[in-house]
């Protein structure tokens, strides 16, 4: 008997405190992809065949991939889930929601607004 995949995307992303849109924007996908992940609807070959070279290669899913820094990236990965949501730019589940602040236009666009 033939088994089917049963994606437990949708139990992490919440044990993580990430919302679709925010997982989406980590992963580098639409918010509408996430939804159909997590409903089962498409997408869990690519994951079935991540876990099947990971079984025949005796490694883990890091292992698959070496990363290099790019110049236009950040050097640093996220260390933690509240690394992740500074670089998202949205609240921590557990704290409480405060104004967003606009930053100091840079020395460019001020040059620019004062001509």
């Amino acid at each position: 008997m033939k088994r089917k995949a049963k994606p437990n995307i949708a139990f992490l992303r919440e044990k993580a405190g990430l919302t679709q849109l925010e997982l989406s924007r980590l992963v580098g996908v639409t918010e509408s992809t996430i939804q159909n992940w997590e409903s089962g609807r498409t997408g869990t070959e690519q994951i079935e065949r991540i876990i099947r070279f990971c079984k025949a290669l005796n490694c883990q899913v890091e292992d698959l991939i070496e990363y290099v820094n790019m110049p236009q990236e950040p050097a640093t990965k996220p260390s933690s889930l509240s690394d992740i949501h500074n670089m998202l730019g949205t609240d921590e589940p557990s704290s409480t929601s405060s104004p967003n602040t606009q930053a100091d236009p840079t020395p460019q666009e001020s040059r620019f607004k004062g001509q």
